[in-house]
């Protein structure tokens, strides 16, 4: 019967899809982030209203670090569990319900003007709970002790997360602070796992190359300083955001990592692309950082620019970075960058640099972040539509 051959023909796409952590995962954090940014334009630039309970400031900055970042996340943190702690990686059917969950929370928050704000809360919950048992689970079952603050970030983006529910259930108004718990924590997490696979990578990479400068420094005790300062700064803008102590903070942070980046032989990387980018991304958030400090000490420094710096520019170009070189190397495919490679990171840069110039560009701001918006969802686009296809096939 012909009407069955299409099913049978979607079988392997689906068979591949979810059969590891990474490729369905990727694959709807980089459709949505392509997505969700024109839909926030539409509010910012021309004033279309977005029903529901959250303003759509808030509903931008929710989907952002609460849809796309969280499925970057889980496609990140599935992926490397199994490396982790030598279990087999979730697939099949277990793999595509969180998926569904992911999907799921996504059409409850839009609708959720229709299903009530609690309805939404209770759908768009499910998937950061449902993934934070999964993690729980591998990590406890593999003794993998080391990696159990992946845990503690995975509950402070679930905390993050409520407190906007919350502001839409107008229980608190916290929604503004659960967005920065979020963004906090996704900053940190760039902090730690970028501080390891950057240099890692880095090392091999020269090493192959025989490229003739020093390796990157081992971790010491300015590894460590930074990422201790890092975290008691973000800690600072959580809870004291406007007090000179945190921008201080701030700023000794940013210039910390940038010490500890500079270690790391990042120049030597220019003729590679898919590595030179991770020292790009891991730049943003030393940038970023300090930008926040200056911001709260001179006011020239929009803190929209310092914070885009860390959001557009740190979380979205290291997160490309990863997304791209995890889908190659997963696949079996030469870790090069292609021209449409090459392209993504050139938009993600130019969206973090003209959003950066936006709040200085007087009557044209608005066009220069709508520029800005568009750039980056061309790279996302770019991506979900170049790397789909290596997603969607079981191998090469």
């Amino acid at each position: 019967m012909t009407w069955i051959k299409p099913a049978r023909a979607a079988r392997p796409i689906v068979a591949a899809v979810f059969s590891a952590g990474f490729r369905p995962f990727f694959l709807l954090a980089s459709s949505w982030a392509a997505i969700a940014v024109p839909v926030w334009l539409a509010a910012y630039a021309h004033g279309y209203g977005l029903r529901g309970p959250l303003p759509a400031l808030f509903w931008h900055g929710h989907e952002m670090v609460f849809g796309f970042g969280m499925a970057a996340v889980a496609g990140f943190l599935l992926t490397a569990i199994p490396n982790w702690t030598g279990r087999l990686p979730l697939r099949g059917a277990p793999l595509a319900t969180l998926a569904l969950l992911w999907l799921a929370g996504r059409v409850a928050i839009l609708a959720s003007a229709a299903i009530g704000p609690l309805a939404a809360a209770l759908v768009d919950l499910a998937f950061p709970a449902a993934l934070i048992a999964v993690v729980a689970r591998e990590l406890l079952a593999g003794r993998n002790w080391r990696n159990l603050p992946m845990l503690v970030a995975l509950a402070l983006l679930f905390s993050g997360n409520v407190m906007v529910h919350l502001h839409a259930l107008d229980i608190a108004s916290v929604a503004a602070d659960g967005i920065r718990l979020g963004i906090a924590t996704l900053c940190m997490l760039i902090a730690l796992v970028g501080g390891r696979i950057v240099p890692s990578f880095t090392r091999n990479w020269l090493a192959k190359a025989r490229v003739r400068v020093p390796l990157p420094a081992p971790d010491g005790s300015l590894d460590r300083g930074a990422l201790l300062l890092t975290f008691v700064a973000l800690a600072g803008w959580l809870l004291a955001s406007d007090a000179t102590l945190t921008s201080g903070l701030l700023l000794a942070a940013g210039l910390a990592l940038a010490a500890r980046l500079a270690r790391w032989r990042g120049a030597a990387t220019v003729s590679e692309p898919l590595l030179f980018v991770l020292h790009l991304g891991y730049g943003w958030l030393a940038v970023g950082l300090a930008l926040l400090g200056l911001s709260g000490l001179v006011a020239a420094i929009p803190a929209s620019a310092a914070l885009h710096a860390l959001t557009v520019g740190a979380v979205g170009t290291m997160t490309l970075a990863v997304m791209t070189r995890a889908t190659l190397g997963h696949t079996g495919r030469p870790l090069a960058a292609d021209g449409a490679t090459v392209a993504i990171y050139a938009l993600v840069t130019l969206a973090v640099l003209l959003r950066l110039v936006s709040p200085f560009a007087g009557v044209h701001a608005v066009l220069i972040a709508s520029l800005s918006g568009v750039a980056w969802s061309a790279a996302f686009a770019t991506f979900a539509l170049h790397y789909g296809r290596f997603l969607i096939q079981e191998k090469t």
